[in-house]
């Protein structure tokens, strides 16, 4: 009798796992609606970001803190726009399909502004994070 409770016991473990690990994967598998399928911005890195400046001297660079923040440290071109001023009844002075780089001090804060943009119908949006990750030339002009 022991013997048949233990195999018992063994088998709603092994499938109390299997349970697990199968929502889990779901969770981040592409048929369950993730972020990524949803995503509609582009996140890149700070050297990509230079490297997309220095080929075009169209790209719009958008710092998305505080005018204190910006004027404290930006990177060379930027303009000011906080994340809080980007909203959708407000139209942004340039084309939904212009080059859009993002940035803020750490990332959250691009990312929702990215998030926004993409949200207002701006299809050539990237996301490079902080500012505290760019390894180039600051400017406080």
């Amino acid at each position: 009798m022991k013997q048949l409770f233990l195999l018992a016991a063994v088998i709603c473990f092994g499938m109390a796992i299997l349970k697990f690990y199968s929502a889990r994967m779901n969770r981040s598998g592409p048929s369950s609606g993730t972020q990524a399928a949803e995503k509609r911005w582009a996140a890149i890195t700070a050297e990509q970001a230079k490297e997309r400046l220095e080929a075009n001297p169209d790209v719009i660079l958008l710092d998305v803190r505080t005018q204190e923040e910006y004027d404290g440290g930006h990177i060379p071109g930027a303009v000011c726009f906080p994340n809080e001023d980007i909203q959708p009844e407000l139209p942004l002075p340039f084309e939904k399909d212009a080059e859009v780089l993002v940035y803020c001090r750490s990332g959250r804060r691009s990312a929702e502004a990215a998030e926004k943009l993409a949200d207002m119908g701006y299809t050539n949006v990237a996301d490079f994070g902080g500012i505290q990750n760019w390894p180039y030339e600051t400017t406080t002009d």
